[in-house]
């Protein structure tokens, strides 16, 4: 490898990782720097407090780093380093036996969600409040993490059925709810998994 670059602000993130890789600590702290945003809000959108996202995605990162030579550019470094994030906080949950409850509280969390103002513009973050616990655990893994439907059920030691089910629903509560107001129906990804 070449001499060390003077910033490593202009550099691919894949050169990144082999300078990372090859001990260079500042090299590491660009890539956080340039994802550290997207973990933390894709760990909120799995149901974490601010808090907790930062403290995963901190503790997502030291794993990443500690790891960085694993890492073999197949994906995208910022994919790789949300489902590391993604795994340990659904450890965390495991550990603290949350899961236990939201599958308790998903047969509960199961009406549909009302009408609203239709003139009101409803963001994603605002739509997904309406999910159950698991549902958003669900999409939030498959869809902001990238995870099949497998790794997914896998991840939270659920079947692979049930997965799926709070997908489906999940993201038709979500259409229902993100519908615009001519009665359109927004497409989603279909078949991940």
């Amino acid at each position: 490898m070449p001499g060390k670059p003077s910033s490593f602000a202009s550099l691919h993130d894949v050169e990144l990782c082999s300078y990372a890789a090859a001990g260079e600590g500042r090299a590491f702290g660009e890539l956080a720097r340039r994802h550290g945003s997207a973990v933390r809000y894709l760990l909120r959108r799995m149901g974490a407090q601010a808090a907790e996202a930062d403290d995963v995605a901190q503790d997502a990162f030291l794993t990443a780093f500690q790891r960085i030579a694993e890492f073999r550019g197949e994906g995208t470094f910022a994919a790789w380093v949300k489902r590391i994030a993604a795994r340990q906080y659904l450890r965390r949950l495991q550990r603290e036996r949350r899961l236990t409850e939201l599958a308790a509280e998903s047969a509960e969390d199961e009406e549909i969600v009302g009408g609203g103002d239709a003139d009101h513009r409803i963001d994603l973050d605002e739509a997904m409040k309406v999910l159950s616990k698991v549902e958003r655990l669900c999409v939030s893994l498959c869809f902001g993490a990238g995870l099949s439907h497998s790794e997914a059920a896998e991840a939270l030691n659920l079947p692979l059925g049930t997965v799926k089910s709070h997908v489906k629903r999940g993201l038709e509560k979500l259409r229902t709810r993100l519908a615009p107001a001519d009665g359109a129906v927004l497409e989603g990804r279909r078949g991940n998994g």
